[in-house]
């Protein structure tokens, strides 16, 4: 048999959508009619209303049914033609009707509505009918003796009739069928076999991925359905034979509408030889009829027992597959148990070939299956057999290999509970707490879910395993907790330095519960970890905060716990705390939300990145965009951009030396067109996750367990020999060879770009288009790439990171003229927004016979001193200067934080001779700017742009520093940007 565990994986839901479907029809509405005497003991003595929705909350079904009550039997005929009924529930004493009579008197009415007999004393002998039809007019009796348990069991025995056709063949729900002709045996042993079955149900979904997936799974147990005459077993067996769980009955049946003292041994004896793998039980109140179950085979309880309890439970553990999954050797001994899929898939592996082949011949895998409602799986497990095989172990791998496929398969897109007790190491996507898990994790959550349910990415690149790292998230709850614990919520409203707040927070107490579930996931995994932020409004569409809070990479490989433990909680603590940090609270306060009221989730997940000595980091991360701003030569604006770099994310989200192409054109790269050109733009450093130190001490610097390395360092590293040609300086030329003796490495990406070792461009191209289909608008994703070096295992690409690009729409159509364009002080063909706005009369720039690449810092300080004067008086301003904005790096442009341009307007950005840098597009700087609408363009040459800096030094300066010049001006500008076009004006 050839095994396709893709098109298994393909066959599971793992958003389990099938179980939205199952159990359609509800008891929802039920019309009691009895005496006023019988209501008031049910109501007032047995409290039967609250209880019946106490015993529905506590079993956690949904939906407690509302009882209706009416005396009569005129009365219930009545309401029949004023509202929808599910059921009828008649007492026998009636005033003006008999209750059997009403019953037909219902069934002329509401033809196939259920009437239900529940009697307190002796019941009349009910008329047997060979044709089946019901002429009583009652479809089944009950005794009830005040417990309100018989209630819960009709009104589940007659949901389990009602859909039992439908669910069965549409997911294979299976069924157990219960033959039994008394009604006192029926009240007594049915609410036993629905609580224990529910009961069952219950401790097996457990180990369900999370609420959701629990609950919808209790809809999948398998039904109980009642046969009162040998005739109607054998009816109901032939109708659900290939989905028939277990059969109990008792001995003594109606057949032929009498009374068969072998009636229930007959029926289990024809089943037993159609169906050996049928598990039977038969009772009885006769305990010499033991002897008949044994020569069956069937187990045997007898209904009068002390016992009775234990072992029907017995029964349902041991025979139907609710239990632990016992292995046995042939002879019954046994040698291992698993109580959840991942430990039998672990068991498989180990037990001894006697015990494998025992259990498939008995059908024991897929009956556990079956009772675990994994009914997909269970289904493709229960045809299979040896001599579909060339040998024991091809067999035994099958079984793995689909069970794994099931296993993996219904985690991915599935953000699971975390749960000490179960966890399971392959989980992708877990969650502490039961809060938000924040804006960063939510697109995370969703992209993993989407690509799940569209696979076409993994089919497309099946030499490429694209995945989503394993994430632990720590929801909103958490952060609350910590606040309120420890009295910090002052703090957002509070003078603080970052410093301070850091330092108040790392001093407060943790929650000890989730502590516990944090220091058990420590105990678990051993990989290098980053600790992220996921505010509640991190990566939203209209305002979103990336990049304002901290990440930390901890290398997490400390051989004591308590150190690893105590760094963790740590850089928790520190995520936290810059909800509060001055950056956050300006950004908040230009978007006008109040920083007291913002969530912090926080993310734990696995670095992506292979170790290489002392340093682990990975061959290639980076940020792609699906729609382009600055498009040129045959690029599309809609076919998207992407940045990459060698080593760790940071040198890209910083604005640092990287390489910009279109996934539609990769080999398109303008910076990288000469030798010179690519010794100029090539990066020279990375930064790297220092392993196998001491635990470092955490504080606002989040790149302190970094080390920024200088590429020629790391030249035996098999990422820079992929990545990198060798420059020969007595050729000027640069070998598209591995870096090797009389050369020196230059990073071009050239065998990725060029000669498709990995086909990064078309992967990005698909993840782009499949993010914007499903998130309705441009997206932005972040991810890390390992190449494999001498192995069999596939490259792995990463997606550590989805969120909307901006919430900026087309608006009405902006017209420039050829007048305005003529009169302009600045005129641009790369520009960002879509506006018309005549109300900036501030304009700050950086002056450009003055500037100085090496004072870049000192320029950001006085641009942070002006716009904070500006914001006071709440006046916006347009500010100029050159470089990449927002750039980590002081010798590619002005490292400003958001703090210090919060209060601008619109931001133009000039080109200067002593930098050569790229746009700033992909920083998490750009992606706050264009999410906030503030108009972003930029002056370049090779556009024809146009800034005319004589007029500018023309005004006299309001105010100025050696760098800096501020003019206010008595008319405001107007500025027209044309977003279809990109182009925009500013003129007087």
């Amino acid at each position: 048999m050839v095994i396709d565990i893709q098109q298994i994986e393909e066959a599971f839901d793992p958003r389990f959508k099938i179980f939205h479907e199952l159990m359609a029809k509800k008891i929802r509405e039920i019309l009691l009619v009895s005496s006023p005497y019988d209501a008031w003991i049910m109501e007032e003595d047995c409290r039967l209303s609250e209880r019946i929705i106490r015993e529905y909350r506590g079993l956690n079904l949904s939906h407690p049914p509302r009882l209706i009550w009416v005396s009569s039997a005129a009365e219930a005929l009545a309401a029949l033609e004023q509202k929808t009924f599910d059921m009828v529930i008649t007492m026998p004493r009636l005033v003006d009707m008999d209750a059997f009579k009403m019953g037909q008197a219902i069934n002329r009415k509401v033809p196939h509505l259920p009437v239900i007999l529940l009697s307190q004393g002796a019941l009349p002998v009910m008329e047997c009918r060979r044709d089946g039809e019901n002429s009583t007019g009652i479809d089944r009796t009950f005794v009830w003796s005040g417990n309100t348990d018989i209630l819960l069991a009709v009104i589940k025995s007659t949901e389990d009739m009602m859909n039992a056709a439908h669910d069965t063949a549409s997911a294979g729900i299976r069924v157990i069928i219960f033959v039994e002709d008394s009604p006192e045996y029926i009240s007594s042993l049915l609410p036993i076999f629905y609580r224990e079955l529910v009961r069952q149900t219950q401790a097996v979904i457990s180990e369900g991925l999370n609420e959701e997936h629990r609950l919808l799974a209790m809809r999948a147990r398998p039904k109980i359905l009642v046969a009162g005459t040998y005739e109607e077993a054998i009816a109901l067996y032939e109708q659900y034979e290939p989905y028939v769980l277990g059969i109990i009955s008792d001995v003594r049946l109606p057949r032929n509408c009498a009374l068969d003292g072998m009636a229930g041994v007959d029926l289990l004896d024809k089943i037993k030889k159609e169906r050996f793998d049928i598990p039977l039980l038969l009772t009885s109140s006769e305990p010499t009829n033991a002897a008949k179950a044994a020569d069956i085979p069937a187990r045997f309880v007898d209904k009068n027992s002390s016992s009775l309890l234990s072992e029907v439970r017995s029964f349902f553990l041991d025979q139907l597959g609710f239990g632990d999954f016992v292995f046995r050797t042939p002879d019954g001994r046994e040698i291992g148990r698993a109580s959840k899929l991942r430990f039998l898939e672990q068991g498989l592996q180990q037990i001894p070939d006697e015990s494998f082949l025992h259990h498939c011949g008995n059908n024991d895998f897929s009956r556990w299956l079956f009772a675990r409602s994994e009914i997909e799986l269970a289904s493709r497990v229960r045809p299979i057999s040896d001599q579909d095989f060339k040998d024991v172990d091809s067999h035994r791998q099958y079984l793995i290999s689909i069970i794994h496929a099931r296993r993996m398969g219904r985690q991915k897109g599935v953000v699971v509970n975390f749960d000490p007790s179960g966890f399971d190491l392959d989980t992708e996507f877990m969650k502490i707490g039961t809060g938000s898990i924040g804006g960063k994790a939510r697109g995370l959550a969703f992209i993993s879910s989407f690509l799940q349910h569209k696979r076409r990415l993994q089919k497309k690149f099946e030499n490429v395993d694209i995945f989503i790292p394993q994430t632990l998230v720590i929801t909103t709850d958490g952060f609350d907790a910590f606040i309120d614990r420890n009295g910090l919520k002052p703090l957002s409203k509070g003078d603080f330095s970052d410093d301070e707040i850091a330092e108040k927070f790392l001093a407060s107490e943790f929650p000890p519960e989730i502590l516990k579930e944090i220091e058990f996931f420590l105990t678990q995994i051993s990989y290098p970890l980053a600790v992220r932020s996921s505010s509640l409004l991190e990566d939203a569409q209209f305002r979103a905060y990336a990049g304002l809070y901290k990440t930390y990479m901890l290398a997490n490989d400390h051989p004591d716990i308590g150190c690893r433990l105590d760094q963790l909680i740590n850089a928790v603590k520190l995520v936290y705390a810059s909800t509060y940090f001055k950056d956050p609270r300006a950004f908040s306060k230009r978007v006008g939300h109040r920083t007291e009221e913002e969530k912090m989730a926080v993310i734990i997940q696995q670095v992506v990145g292979e170790k290489f000595g002392e340093y682990l980091y990975p061959a290639i991360s980076g940020v792609a965009q699906s729609h382009n701003y600055y498009p040129f030569s045959q690029m599309k604006p809609e076919e998207g951009i992407a940045t990459i770099a060698l080593g760790l994310g940071k040198m890209v989200m910083e604005g640092e030396k990287t390489l910009r192409f279109s996934p539609g054109h990769p080999q398109l790269l303008p910076q990288l067109s000469s030798v010179d050109d690519i010794l100029e733009n090539s990066q020279r450093l990375f930064y790297a996750l220092k392993m196998g130190g001491p635990c470092q001490l955490l504080g606002t610097d989040e790149s302190a367990t970094l080390e920024k390395r200088e590429i020629f360092d790391a030249i035996g590293d098999p990422p820079v020999k992929y990545l990198s040609g060798t420059y020969f300086s007595e050729e000027h030329r640069i070998r598209e060879t591995s870096p090797g003796p009389g050369g020196f490495p230059v990073l071009t990406f050239s065998k990725v770009l060029k000669y498709n070792l990995l086909p990064l461009a078309d992967i990005l191209k698909e993840v782009l288009a499949m993010g914007r289909e499903g998130m309705g608008c441009p997206v932005e994703i972040e991810f890390s790439v390992n190449l494999k070096d001498g192995d069999s295992r596939k490259p792995q690409l990463a997606i550590l990171q989805v969120r909307p690009m901006t919430a900026r729409e087309e608006l009405a159509k902006v017209d420039i003229l050829p007048g305005e364009v003529e009169k302009a002080f600045c005129f641009s063909k790369n520009a960002l927004g879509n506006t018309i706005n005549t109300e900036l009369t501030d304009i700050v720039y950086v002056k450009p016979d003055a500037f100085d690449p090496a004072e870049t810092q000192k320029i950001a300080e006085d641009i942070g001193k002006f716009n904070s004067e500006l914001l006071k008086e709440g006046r916006q301003y347009i500010l100029i200067g050159p470089g990449r904005w927002g750039s980590a790096d002081r010798w590619l442009g002005i490292p400003a934080s958001w703090s210090d341009i919060c209060g601008v307007g619109a931001i133009v950005e000039t080109e200067h001779a002593s930098l050569k840098a790229e746009p700033s597009q992909g920083s998490h700087f750009f992606h706050n700017i264009t999410t906030l609408g503030i108009n972003y363009i930029s002056v370049t040459k090779a556009r024809k742009g146009v800034l005319k800096w004589k007029w500018l030094a023309s005004v006299p300066p309001a105010l100025e520093t050696p760098y800096i010049a501020h003019i206010r001006l008595k008319a405001p500008v107007t500025m027209k940007v044309d977003g279809r076009n990109s182009r925009c004006v500013m003129y007087i």
